[in-house]
């Protein structure tokens, strides 16, 4: 299957965007696909071979799981790659342009949902990065 690549220009500099990606306590305030999703907790260890998870939630309590992965390659402020459990591999890349950051972010997509949903879902969580950063 190809891959998917979705991408969004937040004008914020890219240290600011770096940090509210990677740091926890950001995570779970935008690491969600709409408003009736949330994400309680994350943990992070940022570097080649650490390992990240995310829990997201439906806030009504209906569903939930764990979004985890290892890191393959990090590079302060421009790359993050790593392989999602069910061993497929992302790839997003930060770069800067003038005061703002593009992120660029290419997946391998899963079988089980159509390739169009899985792209409107990542791009809605992108957007919802760029939302936070952008209004703190």
């Amino acid at each position: 299957m190809e891959k998917i690549t979705i991408k969004t220009t937040v004008h914020a500099p890219v240290e600011k965007v770096w940090r509210y990606w990677t740091e926890p306590e950001h995570i779970t305030k935008w690491n969600a696909a709409n408003d009736e999703w949330h994400c309680p907790n994350a943990s992070n260890d940022l570097k080649k071979g650490g390992v990240f998870t995310a829990r997201m939630e439906a806030k009504d309590g209906s569903m939930g799981f764990d979004f985890s992965g290892v890191y393959l390659d990090v590079v302060q402020e421009k790359l993050i790659t790593y392989e999602l459990e069910d061993g497929r591999n992302v790839r997003v890349i930060f770069k800067t342009e003038g005061d703002t950051s593009l992120i660029e972010e290419t997946f391998d997509p899963e079988s089980s949902n159509p390739v169009e949903m899985q792209k409107t879902g990542w791009q809605a969580i992108l957007d919802n990065f760029k939302k936070y950063v952008e209004s703190n």
